[in-house]
Formats: C-alpha cells, structure tokens, sequence
C-alpha cells in the first residue's frame, strides 16, 4: 500500500482546521494539526511532513516568522492559507520562501489542486536533472535546454536571450508563483531592481508565445505579486 502525503495544517481556529482536515483526509492524505508556530517549527522538524498549509495569523507569533524559521533549515513546501488579502503581504510570503498561497475564502478543488502542485513542484525540484530532462513541455510549449530554444505548436520563436532565461525561469517552476523581485533577482542579479524591465520584456514574451496576449494560456499574472506559468 502506498504511503500517504502528510500534510501539517498549522491553523489557531478550529472550524477552519477541522474544515481543511475533513477535505484533505477524504482525499487520502495523513493530517497532523497545530495551533501555534512555536509547534509548527517543532513539528516540522519531527515529523518531517510532505507539505504546510501555513495561516498567517498565529496566537504566538506571526506565520512570516514561522516560515522565516523554517526555511533555516527545510525546503518542506508551504503553502500560506490567510485571510490577509493584501498584496505586500503575499509578495513577503513568497520572498520568504512560501511555495504558494491561497486567500480565505477559498474552494475544496482550490486547495486540492495547489497542494497537487506543490507536491508535484518539489518532486520536479529534487529530481531534475538537465542531462535527463533536455525539454520542458507546457501543453504546446516547449523548452529545449539544450538547443536553448523555444517553440510553441512545432514552430521556433524567437526570444532575446533575456527573454529565453524569463521563460526558461518560469518553465522550470511552472504551476508555482515567483514574485517580480524574486524574477528580476534570477535575471539580472541580487543588486539590481530590474522590475520595470521584466514587465517590459514579459509584454515582449507574450507577443510572441500568446495567440491572444490579452488572455494568455501560458504565464499568467498574479497581480501586484508575480508571474506563474500553467502547469499541464
């Protein structure tokens, strides 16, 4: 029998707790519970869970700090679940290290499908191995690493060589959200704020892997936060 995904909710309120542990155990994952962050630092390093779901707002101290704790040391996915709705908030979230988050509140197919993607992300991560996976492929996209190329349905694009790491970037992270600081960091450097830039150049990419730029299949904007391309 397979071992099942355990997953951490580290919630103070119990109906929401109750609520996310009803949907994640009927859908054949281990749960484990706490209500503070003191207990999710410590819980995180005993049980070694396969995944967080991390509330912001904690009885002891606040959900950026316990993720800032954890990510000393652990590379576990987290998934911020807040009622906080504010956009510097999720940006924090995700510069902290957070893989996703989700804004209460939310759907059961909603939390279903980010927690799929978190799993599913981190196992891409750990396994990735450039001389075995020499393309990317997002539904009609394709990557080559190692030509350095893009095509979308069997056709070249032709991408500047910043425009290729943008893609390639967001290729390899592809269902997780990357904030624009964290992008422009990858692109051009720690030292730089090349945000203005980016935008610059993902109108650029879009122009030329979008059949309707206005409604983009492959990256989408997390407005205010970032970028995430889709996830076949």
């Amino acid at each position: 029998m397979q071992n099942k995904w355990v997953i951490l909710i580290v919630e103070d309120e119990n109906g929401i707790s109750n609520f996310i542990s009803a949907i994640l155990t009927s859908n054949q994952y281990q749960v484990i519970k706490c209500q503070k962050g003191t207990e999710a630092v410590s819980m995180t390093a005993s049980y070694c869970p396969d995944l967080i779901l991390l509330d912001l707002g904690l009885p002891d101290m606040d959900g950026l700090d316990v993720l800032q704790a954890i990510r000393q040391w652990s590379e576990v996915p987290i998934i911020v679940v807040t009622a906080r709705s504010n956009e510097s908030e999720k940006v924090k979230a995700l510069d902290f290290g957070a893989d996703d988050y989700i804004t209460k509140p939310f759907g059961t197919q909603e939390l279903l499908a980010r927690i799929r993607t978190a799993i599913r992300h981190k196992q891409k991560v750990s396994s990735y191995n450039p001389l075995e996976t020499d393309k990317i492929h997002i539904g009609d996209l394709v990557v080559d690493i190692i030509k350095r190329t893009v095509s979308v349905d069997g056709k070249p694009v032709h991408l500047t060589p910043i425009e290729y790491k943008i893609v390639l970037l967001l290729s390899k992270h592809a269902g997780k959200v990357l904030t624009l600081d964290a992008i422009s960091k990858e692109i051009w450097g720690p030292y730089t704020n090349e945000q203005n830039a980016l935008r610059v150049n993902m109108a650029n990419i879009r122009r030329k892997i979008e059949s309707n730029p206005a409604a983009p299949r492959y990256i989408l904007t997390e407005v205010g936060v970032g970028y995430r391309m889709v996830e076949e």
